[in-house]
């Protein structure tokens, strides 16, 4: 039987590493262990210090999701998807911290944080201490005595998958970057970028051998590690990357056909997971998306839809994980009334004398903050298919529980004259009864958002109801095979095979119930449909940058019959609706971004949303530039600092060879 994996924290040293985001030095990303000699020749020449590494991939793969600053209001994951069609920063009262004009904002020198504003450098230093730990392990592993050959092949293909992943997103969020594959000895002040088709290749071999070494998950004794079938869909992502289409579609082909996995087309897994803690106030009709989506159902055997999971369940290595709160409205706003002036929702305890269990809206959705809200493109318009809106599909249900209207909730101020009555926006008089509609009103997946908080539901006298706190389960999706039918979808379009696309896409509206079927599908089908069925699980930005540059190099027109060229579709700035990349596209079609004139108010802000055609690809941080004093790196069209006549490595073998020499 297959039992999770504990992700913990792991310590051996690491020395003569490069620091990650600074390229200079020696640093220890782990915490100490004393007993450890800090040299890489007594900690790794046995197998349980490249297991203690191997883990630590394990778990910083997951912080991309779970990681949170110091204030615990976001976690890194939502940035991906600000800088898409889906979503936009919402918490009205972050002051200067509003990240609404990325235009302007984000420059080399400025914008890029680790916060709740957004996590652009997380993702630059978690990018790069990722491919660290999975550098230690392909240097040393040769090094260790008493593997086999066969052992010392898994080690080393799982290791590549997890620099590839690493790579995977550092390209597609910047583009051209410095290529480190192994540990240096001496400090490096002189790196050189390489182009992105460059390391994406070296990538995709790299996957080619993890395909043949690293086992299946059912011949494995646990769940959270890294599996045959994970490395071969991220093989099919690294073709899609480089342009090998047809080579994409058979990997795709082996995934679904071949490899024991299947959609889940049927409810599932245990029947307490059924339901949210408060069916007195919304029920859930059983169903197939909901029961998916349910953490304890995320890594389990019933589960045959899952390639990979990452396990966030035990004491040893859970991690809070706070969905409703970030991502859900603020819908117990004192800004939010009702007709008569009475605050519209109260957070009451259930130990206070106001309590009623039937209009308990904390335990039923959690008390959301609105950090990130969705777009209205995400809330409505990108369900629409054949012209129609359809709330059928399990994905965008309310009358199964699935989705919440804010007018599902109900008013439960006993103050107020329209105590339990459904919320409503606007009053007889056409008055609005929030002066925030960002932040306090709009609709959310909540089978995507829910997961039981364990912590507060054993305290009576709780008013938070966050998501995933001490002692609950959060288990979390990195790869599952419906992505893999999209991925499919692409690859099919992009060599004319529209009708083998169509029949991917309605494959997976078909397990959702959908009322509409495309007759066909154009590139804006396949990647809306991703938006409806990967929300918190793709990372959005990388995967639409990484469209667009398949769009520029295939000539696939796209929604609009829009064609780019590949050698300028990243080349481009302004913030009009002409040109730019299919990312700038969609942000221009689909969301607030550009629209805003002078700046929208919205409670206590105002709000600009302005996005860049140049944004496409972030800029390369300005302290890893000048930290790589002795060299010169790329910086990105657009920004200060960008120079086309900037030398870089166009392959891979300049580019290993280069990472010997220090002068």
């Amino acid at each position: 039987m297959n039992t999770i994996r504990h992700i913990a924290n792991a310590a051996c040293g690491l020395a003569a590493l490069m620091a990650a985001a600074t390229f200079t030095g020696c640093q220890d990303f782990l915490e100490p262990d004393p007993l450890s000699m800090f040299s890489p020749e007594n900690t790794f020449n046995t197998e349980s210090g490249l297991e203690a590494t191997m883990a630590m991939c394990d778990k910083h793969l997951r912080n991309y999701y779970t990681h949170y600053s110091n204030k615990n209001i976001n976690f890194p994951l939502t940035t991906e998807y600000m800088f898409s069609d889906l979503a936009l920063y919402s918490k009205t009262d972050a002051g200067s911290g509003i990240y609404d004009d990325i235009a302007h904002k984000l420059t080399p020198t400025g914008g890029m944080q680790d916060g709740d504003a957004n996590s652009i450098s997380f993702f630059w230093n978690q990018g790069y201490t990722g491919v660290k730990y999975a550098n230690t392990i392909i240097t040393y592993i040769d090094d260790v005595k008493g593997l086999s050959q066969e052992k010392r092949n898994e080690y080393k293909g799982r290791a590549y998958f997890h620099r590839a992943i690493r790579y995977y997103f550092l390209c597609w969020q910047w583009g051209d970057i410095p290529l480190v594959t192994k540990i240096i000895s001496v400090p490096k002040q002189n790196y050189r970028s390489t182009r992105r088709d460059a390391i994406l290749r070296m990538c995709a071999g790299d996957m080619e051998k993890a395909v043949q070494w690293v086992p299946s998950q059912k011949d494995m004794d646990y769940y959270g590690m890294v599996n045959k079938e994970a490395c071969r869909h991220l093989l099919a992502k690294l073709y899609l990357s480089i342009g090998e289409w047809k080579k994409a579609e058979a990997q795709c082909d082996t995934l679904i056909n071949m490899s024991g996995l299947a959609l889940m087309t049927e409810p599932f897994g245990e029947a307490s997971a059924a339901n949210s803690l408060n069916p007195e106030t919304w029920g859930i009709e059983r169903n197939v998306i909901w029961d998916l989506h349910r953490p304890e159902n995320k890594i389990s055997q019933a589960n045959r839809e899952t390639i990979l999971g990452m396990p966030n369940c035990t004491d040893q290595s859970h991690v809070d994980f706070l969905t409703m709160r970030v991502l859900g409205p603020s819908w117990n706003d004192s800004r939010l009334k009702a007709p008569d002036g009475k605050q519209a929702v109260m957070n009451y305890s259930r130990t206070n004398s106001k309590y009623n269990e039937s209009l308990d809206a904390l335990r039923a959705f959690g008390r959301g903050i609105a950090t990130i809200r969705p777009t209205q493109f995400a809330q409505h318009g990108m369900w629409v298919v054949n012209g129609e809106e359809d709330t059928v599909d399990y994905r965008h249900n309310h009358n199964i529980g699935n989705w919440v209207r804010m007018t599902d909730i109900k008013y439960n101020n006993p103050d107020s004259k329209h105590y339990g009555e459904h919320l409503r926006l606007y009053d007889d008089n056409g008055k609005c009864l929030t002066t925030d509609t960002i932040r306090n009103w709009f609709d959310f997946p909540l089978y995507k958002i829910y997961i039981k908080d364990v912590s507060a539901e054993n305290n009576l006298a709780a008013t938070q109801f966050n998501g995933a706190t001490k002692g609950s389960n959060a288990n979390w999706y990195l790869f599952r095979l419906a992505e893999t039918y999209l991925l499919r979808a692409e690859a099919r379009l992009y060599q004319g095979n529209t009708d083998g696309a169509t029949e991917d896409v309605n494959t997976i509206r078909r397990r959702a119930h959908c009322s509409q079927l495309y007759n066909t599908v154009n590139i804006g089908d396949i990647a809306n449909e991703r938006a409806r069925e990967l929300y918190l699980e793709e990372f959005r930005n990388v995967e639409l940058t990484r469209i667009s540059y398949d769009l520029a190099l295939s000539k696939t027109p796209d929604e609009w019959g829009n064609t780019y060229d590949a050698k300028t579709w990243d080349k481009q700035q302004g913030t009009d609706a002409d040109g730019g990349s299919y990312f700038y596209q969609r942000i221009y079609h689909y969301s607030l971004y550009n629209h805003t004139g002078n700046g929208i108010v919205s409670g206590p802000a105002t709000l600009k949303y302005t996005m860049d055609k140049r944004n496409v690809f972030w800029p390369i941080p300005n302290d890893a530039i000048t930290a790589n004093k002795n060299g010169q790196l790329w910086q990105n069209f657009g920004y200060e600092g960008y120079d086309a006549d900037i030398p870089e490595w166009d392959n891979r073998q300049d580019a290993v060879a280069d990472e010997d020499v220090t002068d």
